[in-house]
């Protein structure tokens, strides 16, 4: 088979919990090769983004189209992708090259409040992006502003979220649970007309700084090798939970979590 390689197209985070860094760490960890075009670069650590320099539509294209017409991708995933310019190219050179497997991490909400995308572009990303995914994966925030301000907040709402969201163009709809109550994390999967859950442990910790990036990495990563997206969706999901089992306590603010715990304390598998 070769190796297979995974791009992300996401902001960097200087901070290195979030972002391409995260991406790029959790690629090496799932043994595929990462390769990376940046959308915008972040002045950000542990205690909060500072400063955001999006970058041109013009260094974007440069940038997907010497990667892909050189490289290529097996899956590609977005991350924060800031406005509807950037979205629409990205979009168009997806599409032109036929890049499978794409995953959509709608980010919009730093985990300490800062916007990461304009509203505009919340139009844009249902518009152009959703219709070529083979999966959106929005945390209860991002899914309700997906839908209009809709509230989510129980298992059945993520249920009939995600399929508002199929219906709204998504192939297939991951629903992050993180943001609910309980002892447990559910996340919910819609897929090819089937729910799956996924449930883990809740861990008392602040440390889940790029927890969304680093979930639709792997997810991204396990497509890329061959897995269904249900499979997918389960390795990643015990992926992130060992990830935030065992966090690094890094910075005064709210920390990133260890990419490599999974292959430390959980499996071998690859």
């Amino acid at each position: 088979m070769g190796m297979r390689k995974t791009l992300t197209i996401a902001g960097s985070d200087s901070g290195g919990g979030a972002g391409i860094q995260a991406d790029l760490k959790t690629f090496q960890e799932r043994d595929v090769f990462g390769t990376s075009v940046i959308t915008a670069i972040t002045a950000q650590n542990t205690l909060g983004v500072h400063d955001v320099y999006p970058q041109t539509v013009e260094a974007v294209r440069s940038q997907l189209n010497a990667v892909l017409s050189d490289i290529g991708a097996d899956s590609v995933k977005t991350g924060m992708l800031f406005s509807s310019e950037l979205i629409v190219a990205v979009s168009e050179i997806i599409k032109a090259y036929q890049v499978p497997n794409l995953v959509i991490d709608p980010v919009m909400i730093a985990k300490g409040g800062a916007s990461l995308l304009q509203k505009e572009a919340i139009l844009a990303l249902k518009e152009k992006l959703l219709p070529i995914g083979k999966v959106i994966t929005p945390n209860l925030p991002e899914a309700s502003e997906l839908l209009n301000g809709q509230s989510i907040r129980s298992v059945d709402e993520m249920e009939q979220a995600a399929k508002l969201l199929h219906q709204s163009g998504a192939e297939s709809v991951l629903i992050k649970g993180g943001h609910l109550e309980g002892a447990t994390s559910i996340d919910v999967l819609y897929d090819q007309g089937r729910f799956y859950h996924y449930e883990a442990k809740r861990i008392d910790t602040k440390h889940t700084h790029g927890t969304g990036c680093t979930y639709s990495a792997c997810i991204a990563a396990e497509l890329a090798k061959g897995q269904s997206l249900p499979e997918a969706v389960s390795i990643a999901k015990d992926f992130i939970t060992a990830a935030i089992t065992h966090s690094l306590s890094i910075g005064e603010g709210i920390g990133p979590t260890n990419h490599a715990a999974y292959r430390h304390f959980v499996s071998t598998r690859i």
